[in-house]
This record gives C-alpha cells, sequence and structure tokens, in this order.
C-alpha cells in the first residue's frame, strides 16, 4: 500500500471523503487538516488575525513566524515521508506547489478531479488523471 500526501484546499469539500476512501482501502494518508503532531492544520489566522489585510512586506516577515514555521514543517516532513502525491481539486497554489514539489522529487503524482474542471495541458507532467476515486484506486493497486 501507499503512503500519500493528499494535497489539496481547507474549501474543498470532497477532501474528508476522499481521505477516508483511501484509508479503507488500506493506504496510510496524511491529511493537512488533521495532522499527526495533533495540534491541527496550519491557518495564518493563528499568525495574525487581520492576516487577510496584511501588505507584501508583512506577509513576506510572516513567512518567518514559528507558528508558519511549525506548519510548513509538518507538511514538509508528510511530504518526504509519502512516495504518493494525489492532487485533489479544486485546490489553490499550496496544494499545486506541494505537487510539482512532489513530481519534481521523483513522486508518483497524480490529478483527481472532482467537479467540472478547466481543462490544464500541464497536468500531462504527473503519473495520472483521474475523474473518480475508483480508477484512481485502481491505479494506486498497481503502485509499489
Amino acid at each position: 500500500m501507499a503512503r500519500i500526501y493528499l494535497a489539496s484546499s481547507w474549501k474543498n469539500p470532497f477532501q474528508p471523503s476522499v481521505l477516508e476512501t483511501l484509508r479503507n482501502a488500506g493506504h496510510e494518508v496524511y491529511d493537512f487538516r488533521n495532522p499527526p503532531h495533533g495540534k491541527g492544520g496550519f491557518f495564518w489566522k493563528n499568525v495574525d488575525e487581520r492576516w487577510e489585510d496584511w501588505t507584501n512586506e508583512e506577509y513576506i516577515k510572516s513567512l518567518n513566524h514559528p507558528v508558519a514555521d511549525f506548519g510548513f514543517k509538518a507538511d514538509m516532513d508528510a511530504m518526504k515521508w509519502a512516495d504518493v502525491c494525489v492532487l485533489l481539486l479544486p485546490c489553490g497554489r499550496s496544494a499545486h506547489t506541494e505537487a510539482g514539489w512532489m513530481q519534481g522529487a521523483g513522486k508518483t503524482t497524480y490529478v483527481l478531479l472532482t467537479d467540472k474542471q478547466e481543462p490544464e495541458l500541464m497536468y500531462k507532467l504527473f503519473a495520472g488523471v483521474f475523474s473518480n476515486v475508483d480508477d484512481l484506486l485502481i491505479e494506486l493497486s498497481r503502485h509499489k
């Protein structure tokens, strides 16, 4: 079974069910919403309640905040631990950056489409694009 980094978005309503489906199939899956350290997932509001009003300079400075460092380390450690990445759409910049890092690190990376998505040519970089979790599970069963 695979060790999976499930890259997605806090806003993705499909993330909990896909996580459960992958785990029920016997895979170990990192959940960024509930990381194993038990302190919950990363939120910018834990750095500063007014984060949405930051200037670029405040944002850059906040990248070095201890809360940001802790959240980054948790996710980065999980990316290093995993041997497979599943990019679960819809998602944003962080998940795409994570998937790109995973692919660049030589880890098998798949894209899982949920709702209708705008086509993206560069997903051809990844090992496969799937429109349903059942087809992804079949592919994952071949993963060594």
